[in-house]
């Protein structure tokens, strides 16, 4: 999760995706960045139209949960404002090298955890 006020939690996730498994990182972590982040009220939630995140599972779940989500426009991946930040994350790791895989989530955690607020800066 990334907000004008900063990155949220990163989490590692072990293998691949499916839409059970994205509804429960949503569940374990969505609220806790929001808050951690200081989100006032009526935020909005952003996520492409990959399948598990239109999946009538994962609407149904949003809207359990009261949440607004931004209807994204299709065929629109420059629009992701998160792909900025995987590439700086990409650039600091590979700076730093990590031998192995618990290395890798280490280097990963504490690159996140510098990534500033204002990321990435405006020009005025």
């Amino acid at each position: 999760m990334i907000t004008r006020t900063g990155p949220g939690r990163l989490i590692r996730v072990k293998e691949r995706i499916n839409g059970a498994m994205y509804r429960e990182i949503l569940s374990d972590n969505l609220l806790l960045s929001a808050r951690a982040l200081k989100m006032k009220r009526g935020w909005v939630f952003q996520h492409d139209n990959d399948p598990k995140h239109t999946a009538r599972a994962t609407k149904e779940w949003l809207r359990k949960k009261h949440f607004k989500v931004l209807e994204w426009p299709s065929q629109s991946p420059d629009l992701n404002p998160i792909e900025n930040l995987w590439r700086e994350l990409k650039v600091r790791v590979a700076q730093r090298q990590p031998q192995n895989i618990t290395a890798l989530e280490e280097i990963c955690m504490e690159e996140w955890a510098k990534i500033p607020a204002t990321f990435p800066e405006r020009p005025e």
